[in-house]
């Protein structure tokens, strides 16, 4: 039951949370009298010490005595000032609040890690968008080819993605910066401790109001998760993607060998393993936040034992963030594109909307113009031309007698892609429009 019941083996990176909370709990104390200025001249003394220790890796752990990070601190506190003045600092704390603290402390700062990370993915989204302007590639959908797009048109979509993201997971982190400290058990402090000192003491961002919710809130567990979750699916398709452009069939992209390997049985092959792994991981970001939920979803109020299965599946997820994220941004920034195969991809029955934009231009219906231009390429392939830029002007007139000699300008797929500069389109102009607005979020 003793090992049953520890966390010591993984909650111990929390040590910094943990000694800081007491550090401050401890001043709070003083201002109450209930303390010395002596006793709290120890107190962060001997946190020092234990800080210490962990930072330098001598922190001796006791097996069977060190139940959580808590009691490991609190145990060689007294080691190192003496019980006396060490029992004194869990007075009006709870474990329950103070876990609550601790883990809130940690995970932002975590948060604030991943941040930084994502920030650095879509800046070498933005770099490259910008280095690699003019490449034109075919944009899909169904898996079919359908329109020719930018190549920084493709970047940009994702990079929307994870502006998404990183909005949402700067509002996660006003809800993840709440002070639980002062809840006590889950009735409240006894000894009118400033709560509103100990916040702002603690970097905290505001007070939780109620001492239940205090201990017994997970959803800011939960909700990291369930933004994980996203953030990972968004990075799966990301990877699937380029995986699909990195095989022969397409060859858009080459990646660097650092995040390739070879088969241990084919000496040809170069897969695509950190694309593979991001898209895999994907799904086990998202098991940990299902299986988190399960545990939290029956709880009656307010603390209890089952919340300690929070930290395990959190730990892993932010990992998994942490490390995805730093890896796509190293694959964006060291793979390289070839811009011969994709205009190679480009076919110019892809330019069949364009022609009927063209007859839309000149005042027939787009209804009408759709149905002639899907004629068109009909008899190409009836006639086994190579496109329906092959077609020439007496048959194209065979189908609309609004086609001219102006028509063949039509069928330029630098034209096709400039034609389409409205906001959010994949001209030159229009994809310099979302860097800039993209580089603004960042800025501010």
């Amino acid at each position: 039951m003793t090992t049953y019941n520890e966390s010591i083996h993984y909650d111990k990176r929390m040590y910094l949370a943990d000694i800081l909370g007491s550090k401050v709990y401890a001043t709070s104390l003083h201002q109450r009298n209930i303390i010395t200025a002596h006793e709290l001249s120890e107190l962060h003394r001997g946190l020092d010490l234990v800080h210490a220790e962990w930072a330098n890796d001598t922190f001796a752990i006791s097996p069977g005595v060190d139940e959580d990070i808590h009691t490991a601190n609190e145990r060689r506190l007294g080691e190192l000032i003496g019980k006396g003045i060490a029992g004194k600092l869990h007075t009006g704390r709870s474990r329950n609040d103070q876990v609550a603290t601790d883990t809130r402390i940690w995970l932002r700062d975590t948060l604030d890690e991943i941040e930084s990370a994502l920030v650095d993915l879509l800046r070498a989204h933005l770099g490259r968008a910008e280095a690699d302007l003019d490449a034109i590639m075919p944009g899909y959908t169904h898996l079919q080819r359908a329109q020719p797009i930018r190549w920084s048109h493709w970047l940009m979509s994702h990079t929307y993605y994870f502006t998404d993201d990183l909005t949402r997971l700067r509002q996660l982190r006003i809800r993840v910066n709440r002070c639980p400290l002062g809840s006590g058990a889950l009735a409240g402090n006894p000894f009118a401790v400033d709560r509103a000192f100990l916040a702002t003491e603690l970097g905290f961002d505001s007070v939780i109001g109620n001492s239940l919710v205090g201990v017994a809130d997970r959803d800011f567990v939960a909700e990291t998760m369930m933004w994980g979750s996203l953030f990972m699916s968004h990075v799966s398709r990301w990877a699937e993607d380029l995986i699909l452009y990195s095989t022969q069939e397409f060859g858009f992209v080459k990646l660097a060998d650092a995040y390739s390997t070879g088969s241990s049985l084919m000496p040809q092959k170069k897969n695509p393993d950190s694309l593979e792994l991001l898209r895999g991981k994907s799904g086990r970001v998202f098991g940990q936040m299902v299986g988190f939920m399960y545990t939290l979803k029956a709880l009656p109020s307010t603390y209890n034992k089952d919340l300690q299965e929070d930290k395990e599946p959190l730990f892993d997820t932010t990992r998994t963030l942490l490390d995805s994220t730093r890896i796509a941004t190293g694959v964006l920034s060291t793979l390289s594109i070839n811009r011969e195969k994709m205009l190679a991809a480009l076919t110019m029955d892809m330019l069949a909307t364009d022609l009927a934009d063209y007859l839309v231009r000149k005042g027939v219906p787009f209804r009408e113009t759709h149905h002639i231009s899907g004629a068109a390429v009909s008899l190409a392939e009836n006639e086994g031309l190579s496109g329906i830029d092959k077609l020439g002007l007496d048959k194209l007139r065979t189908l609309s007698p609004k086609f001219d000699e102006d028509v063949m300008q039509v069928f330029n797929f630098e034209h096709s892609v400039e034609m389409r500069s409205a906001v959010g389109g994949t001209a030159r102009e229009s994809v310099l429009r979302q860097i800039g607005e993209v580089k603004a979020l960042l800025r501010d």
